[in-house]
């Protein structure tokens, strides 16, 4: 497996690397308003309660990097994720990633955002680039890349390909280090495409090999429909990290997924001593401190409402 450039994000609290050599980095993807319809009317009346609960036991549960979405239809996106920036930098300094299309809530989002953020993000579309990565070079931020272009998501990891190649190298001819590109080669349910995984998995493949640069996704999106979502989830995310992948956007409160990440960390080298997976194991046991071994972690006290579905 060829090696790939290593992507540096950062926040008040630090620093975190996104590379081979790294442990997986889970960007925690809880703080979205769709399909969650209590998070949605505290975020239309400006209550930040669930948005910053959700930020602190995202932390404690092993998030490295917290994703950042405040599209509710007919609303303000970008005075809405100005404030969620405000409200979770007010408790937690991970590293942010403002999930936004619209240039306008970027614009105002990334500019209160401390430390380099990662925009999430860009297709292979003409306009989409065209419009947003001069806004990635702007801020100096890293970018998610979309493997799907004007003729939409393929199935085909050859075209998945061809398609991430367009977004890396417009990000070059706007002045964007490779390293700052993360390609997401965008998950399909398994229940609706049964080569869903395996298709996935060469790509990951192929984008490391033929360009360099890390790979993400939306894990949940694999198992959209199906029984006994986490165990999938969690599945899905082990065999990924073994064809290369080394962050996705995932939910760090379910514990399988927690777990098995923390599995493939000591299993593939990137875990010194089994430090993490002890730490966790001591957690669970309640003789230390959840979420003390992995990424991002912190002592901070919370409990999350409003569950989502699963997703």
């Amino acid at each position: 497996m060829s090696p790939v450039a290593v992507t540096t994000l950062s926040g008040p609290g630090g620093e975190v690397h996104i590379g081979d050599e790294h442990p997986f980095a889970i960007i925690g993807e809880r703080i979205n308003p769709t399909g969650r319809s209590v998070l949605t009317e505290q975020m239309k009346a400006g209550d930040m309660t669930n948005v910053q609960a959700d930020a602190i036991a995202q932390v404690r549960a092993g998030a490295a990097v917290l994703d950042l979405n405040a599209g509710i239809p007919g609303f303000d996106e970008p005075a809405m994720l100005s404030q969620v920036v405000k409200a979770v930098h007010e408790v937690v300094d991970v590293p942010l990633c403002i999930d936004s299309s619209t240039p306008e809530a970027l614009e105002a989002a990334v500019l209160l955002a401390q430390g380099k953020v990662l925009i999430n993000s860009v297709t292979a579309e003409a306009h989409s680039l065209e419009r947003l990565l001069p806004l990635v070079k702007k801020f100096g931020a890293a970018v998610i890349g979309m493997a799907n272009d004007e003729e939409g998501i393929s199935m085909d990891p050859q075209e998945r390909l061809a398609a991430a190649r367009k977004v890396v190298e417009a990000a070059a001819d706007h002045g964007i280090a490779r390293e700052d590109v993360i390609i997401d080669p965008l998950t399909m349910p398994i229940g609706a495409a049964g080569d869903a995984a395996t298709a996935m998995f060469e790509t990951v493949r192929l984008i490391r090999d033929e360009l360099g640069v890390n790979v993400s996704c939306g894990a949940s999106n694999i198992s959209f429909g199906m029984p006994d979502r986490q165990g999938i989830d969690a599945a899905f995310l082990t065999m990924s990290a073994m064809a290369g992948m080394n962050t996705a956007i995932t939910n760090p409160l379910h514990a399988p997924v927690r777990s098995a990440l923390l599995a493939s960390d000591l299993l593939l080298g990137r875990d010194a001593f089994g430090s993490a997976w002890i730490a966790d194991h001591r957690a669970k046991s309640g003789t230390g401190t959840p979420g003390a071994g992995g990424p991002g972690g912190s002592s901070s006290e919370a409990k999350p409402s409003d569950s989502p579905p699963e997703r």
